[in-house]
């Protein structure tokens, strides 16, 4: 079930929010827990009981780190319920690609099984583990009330596509919580917003690529190829930002604030400043679970410069079994190397330092994003020698067959908001609207803006089948 769906937005949703308001609060949790099995048992029946197993696991794990004192033991046990967490994920998600790459080395025959990936497990499993090193550091007690567990891990607004919440980061919340009308009508507003970023400009900007991308790679122009790369590049930041804005949005809703996941990352002057505004709850996840206790920078420089590289190895591992996943972390990772040690990441104030720096950063991220995009790593280095070939010859179609009149508006309209000038407009008028008729018109123009969003968005809703998520395939 899709969030940027009519069924959730018109049925599911309405009902919920019905249930969990009539009951009272401390019945609350169980409407949220049932309702968010109800969600996952909607789109991925078979593979509920990989999620109770998940809630099994972290919830005895954590109670016997907590029962035990001797540090040995507690890190044994730590390594042994670690172990328990990742092994779904590893077979569901990289076992296929880890037997055929062995295969190809060892020269033995290995027939691919057909395995389908269980809705929302990258997710799911990195909050378990969050949890269990958590209770472990001594962060967090061990929940002892197995069904608050139960819904810190499946709670259904970021339950497919997150953010990544870590469980000191919810605890209080989950035990009590105060629902207000302000914090739930910014809920509808961030998830109107969300929604109009998903289903108006993601699955516009989503349509051209994806017919760029399926075209025949000897086919495809050099200004076609370029177009294809930046549609993507576009898609994929409104496409997964919208569905965080919703997921923000939903959780509102019922009195839960979670983290922001993204801060407008394609105006960054660095791939460093990138990743601190990009999927923030990852990056942040990887720095607190694998960066720090790798060392972080508290090691020699060569030694800090092989963990960063193994946590974007691990960054773009976690998207997906296909070396392209790989070298797109990778390719991130040596660019933050090369910063590191030149000072790059630093830029000067002056305006065209500011603008060479913002140019790099955009240049290298959009490079990256085809790697990422394409199914095979050969099929990336074709498609990127065509976006620098310069050739125009016997293109299948020229641009101008992609970006259509409808598409042009929508990557016109995509670019403004994703530079950050709606954000500096609303830093400058902000002591106009503390006057409080200015207070008055901002959120009546605001609620008629967002009231247009939605009514354009179920209008696109009902009247196309395309409607993809990214982020199903991680």
């Amino acid at each position: 079930m899709l969030f940027s769906s009519v069924f959730f937005i018109s049925v599911f949703l309405p009902a919920v929010l019905l249930l969990y308001y009539l009951c009272p609060s401390g019945k609350r949790n169980y409407v949220l827990l049932l309702a968010s099995y109800f969600f996952y048992a909607w789109g991925d029946s078979e593979f509920l009981w990989i999620m109770f197993l998940s809630i099994l696991v972290n919830y005895t794990g954590a109670l016997a780190l907590s029962g035990s004192s001797r540090q040995v033991p507690r890190k044994l046990l730590l390594a042994l319920f670690v172990v328990l967490d990742l092994l779904p994920l590893l077979y569901f998600k990289y076992f296929n690609f880890t037997l055929q790459n062995l295969s190809a080395c060892f020269g033995f025959d290995y027939r691919i099984r057909t395995i389908l990936l269980p809705l929302g497990i990258s997710f799911y499993t990195f909050q378990g583990l969050s949890y269990l090193v958590d209770v472990y550091r001594n962060d967090v007690a061990a929940q002892k009330d197995p069904l608050k567990l139960a819904l810190y891990i499946t709670f259904f607004p970021q339950l497919i596509a997150g953010p990544i919440l870590k469980y000191h980061e919810v605890e209080r919340q989950i035990e009590s919580r105060r629902e207000t009308v302000d914090l739930f009508i910014y809920g509808i507003r961030r998830f109107t917003m969300g929604l109009g970023k998903k289903v108006i400009i993601a699955n516009s900007l989503g349509y051209v690529a994806d017919q760029i991308f399926s075209s025949p790679v000897d086919r495809i122009g050099t200004s076609t190829a370029w177009g294809g790369a930046i549609a993507y590049s576009l898609q994929l930041f409104y496409d997964f930002s919208g569905y965080s804005d919703m997921a923000i949005g939903l959780g509102a809703m019922f009195g839960f604030r979670f983290p922001e996941n993204f801060n407008y990352p394609y105006v960054s002057l660095s791939i460093s400043e990138f990743w601190r505004r990009w999927h923030i709850s990852l990056s942040t996840w990887f720095k607190e679970y694998l960066y720090i206790p790798l060392g972080g920078n508290r090691v020699s420089k060569p030694r800090n410069l092989v963990n960063l590289l193994i946590v974007f190895a691990a960054t773009g591992f976690w998207h997906g079994a296909e070396w392209t996943f790989i070298v797109w972390g990778l390719f991130h990772g040596f660019f933050i190397l090369f910063e590191k040690v030149s000072g790059f990441n630093k830029p000067g104030g002056a305006f065209l330092s500011r603008l060479l720096h913002r140019l790099y950063l955009l240049f290298v991220v959009v490079i990256a994003w085809v790697i990422f995009r394409s199914e095979k790593l050969h099929d990336s280095f074709l498609f990127l020698r065509n976006m620098f070939s310069l050739l125009e010859t016997d293109p299948l179609h020229p641009l101008s067959f992609y970006f259509t009149k409808w598409a042009l508006l929508i990557l016109a309209i995509a670019v403004i908001p994703a530079t950050g000038v709606f954000r500096d407009l609303n830093d400058k008028t902000l002591r106009f609207r503390q006057d409080s008729n200015a207070q008055k018109l901002s959120f009546a123009l605001f609620n008629a803006f967002c009231l247009f969003v939605l009514f354009l968005s179920l209008v696109l809703l009902a009247g196309k089948s395309y409607n993809p998520f990214i982020y199903f395939r991680f």
